[in-house]
């Protein structure tokens, strides 16, 4: 039976231009035996850039919005961050706690795990390292 070696985040851009982007995140078990089992391929996050009216003329409007560039303000180990909060776990619905939604959380990872034949408790899963992973092209974007 493989142990899982650690988490790994794929994150992939959807659709991006200057001003928004939209990128989806899987989360995925690594094992010693080198496959690896989806946990999550059900998440990912969008971001735009907003531009305030506030007097401004339609002239500066435009000027801002050919200038802005939402890749000018992100980082890799920003969007690694934010790729390992989305996948869980989630903010605790009303009138549930924190450790009850992370216990629920991990709980449905390692069952799913057990479907595959991987003897994993969600304590194990809860302490191991979770890696996230950029896609080539997100990797371009940010100019790397």
């Amino acid at each position: 039976m493989p142990a899982v070696l650690h988490l790994l985040t794929t994150v992939e851009l959807d659709r991006a231009d200057e001003h928004s982007m939209s990128v989806s995140a899987r989360l995925d078990a690594v094992l010693a035996d080198g496959r690896r089992v989806v946990l999550l391929d059900d998440r990912g996050w969008s971001a735009s850039l907003g531009f305030l009216h506030d007097g401004a003329s339609e002239d500066d409007l435009r000027r801002a919005r050919e200038e802005a560039d939402i890749w000018a303000g992100e980082t890799a180990e920003e969007l690694e961050r934010a790729a390992r909060d989305v996948v869980g776990p989630d903010e605790p619905e009303d009138g549930r706690s924190s450790d009850a939604t992370a216990a629920g959380h991990w709980g449905a990872l390692a069952d799913r795990l057990r479907g595959h034949g991987v003897d994993v408790t969600a304590g194990d899963l809860q302490t191991l390292r979770h890696e996230a992973q950029l896609s080539e092209e997100i990797l371009a974007r940010l100019g790397r």
